[in-house]
């Protein structure tokens, strides 16, 4: 998956993760797939808890399981989302998501998003987050 690629397969897996969302509050579910430039694809679903504060993004369940598995580089992440799993609109990352991101990825990475009927949006981490701080 090079950077002219539409990101298809990236879609695919992060429609697949959404299906694992475990959503019983706000009942909106969102996947995630994050593709490492060694080209393996780290999943992730959203992860609610009854006190909110627990809960976890999917694109940080993502990042946190590449993290952990030794993955530091990566190239993009595919989201999408949606009330009971159904896609309506676009599911850009939340303001935490983008910070974690920040922390390793460049400025270059691909955030890529589905909307209703297939349409795409990619934006890079710089254009959603223009003043990040990290180290």
């Amino acid at each position: 998956m090079g950077e002219n690629n539409n990101y298809k397969e990236l879609i695919e897996k992060a429609k697949g993760a959404m299906e694992n969302a475990y959503a019983p509050y706000s009942d909106f579910k969102v996947g995630a797939a994050l593709l490492a430039k060694d080209g393996r694809i780290f999943s992730g679903c959203n992860v609610e808890n009854a006190a909110y504060g627990p809960s976890n993004c999917a694109e940080r369940t993502a990042i946190f399981k590449a993290v952990s598995e030794g993955v530091r580089d990566f190239e993009a992440i595919a989201i999408v989302g949606g009330k009971a799993g159904a896609i309506e609109d676009f599911c850009p990352p939340c303001g935490v998501c983008r910070q974690v991101m920040s922390e390793f990825c460049d400025k270059d990475f691909r955030i890529v998003l589905e909307g209703k009927d297939g349409a795409q949006k990619t934006f890079t981490l710089g254009e959603l987050l223009p003043e990040s701080f990290s180290l």
